[in-house]
C-alpha cells in the first residue's frame, strides 16, 4: 500500500520536475514511470526508517 501511495506522489511531484507526463494526465512515458518508481522507493525507505525498531 505504501508503494502505491509513493508511486502516486512520485508521479505527481517528481514527474513535472523531470518534464515528463504522468499516467493520470493520459500521457504515459518511460520518464513518468521512472518518476513513479522513484517516489515509491523514497516513501518505502522513509516508512522503513520509522518502523525499523517496532518490528522486534
Amino acid at each position: 500500500m505504501v508503494g502505491i501511495i509513493g508511486s502516486f506522489l512520485g508521479g505527481w511531484l517528481i514527474a513535472p520536475l523531470l518534464g515528463s507526463g504522468t499516467a493520470n494526465s493520459g500521457d504515459f512515458s518511460l520518464m513518468g514511470l521512472l518518476a513513479s518508481l522513484i517516489g515509491a522507493v523514497i516513501l518505502l525507505l522513509i516508512v522503513n526508517l520509522f518502523t525499523r525498531g517496532r518490528a522486534r
